[in-house]
């Protein structure tokens, strides 16, 4: 099996997760994914032999609609599904107004956004199609997210390395997942 049809099975598995896919599915947002620690964390730590564990931390909404750049729009959503799934941390970003937070020129998706996050195994992202089919979105590809390689997307990759290191330091990533490879 190859390695987007693993992650399109994760959630068949993980009930919470499959649940929260179905909730954000039905906002029916434009260009919405759950993306980041949501996929990352269930891929590292199944490869860790550690199981099927709830998301730790937040959940990572992202969606993409430029008439609605505003921080209240997100919060709105935010506050919809605290209302659906509250046992869940919920953090809805629409990536339409992100750029200006990263200092970066506008983005033109999620896809495009996702290229401007820190790690290439956090730019993954899921969502729930009709007939419960899950697409994958990876604009880096999965290879380091299976591989556990933790690398710096080229966004990040020199000037920015700095955020990358901290962001691993603060997520403490090398010891909950020891396996990682830093690179």
């Amino acid at each position: 099996m190859d390695r987007i049809a693993i992650l399109q099975m994760l959630p068949v598995h993980d009930p919470l997760r499959l649940e929260a896919l179905r909730t954000v599915a039905a906002l029916t947002l434009p260009d919405c994914w759950i993306a980041a620690g949501f996929i990352r964390d269930a891929v590292w730590g199944q490869l860790h032999g550690h199981g099927v564990r709830p998301p730790a931390g937040d959940v990572d909404v992202v969606w993409f609609d430029p008439s609605m750049a505003d921080d209240d729009a997100s919060r709105a959503v935010e506050t919809q599904l605290r209302a659906r799934m509250p046992e869940l941390d919920w953090s809805v970003k629409n990536q339409a107004c992100m750029h200006r937070r990263n200092r970066d020129a506008p983005y033109h998706s999620v896809t495009d956004a996702m290229r401007h996050w820190p790690e290439t195994a956090t730019a993954v992202a899921a969502r729930l199609l009709p007939g419960d089919m899950i697409e994958i979105n990876a604009p880096f590809g999965v290879d380091d997210l299976f591989g556990l390689r933790l690398r710096p997307t080229p966004a990040f990759a020199s000037e920015k390395r700095a955020i990358f290191q901290q962001r691993v330091s603060a997520r403490r990533w090398l010891e909950r997942f020891p396996d990682l490879a830093l690179c």
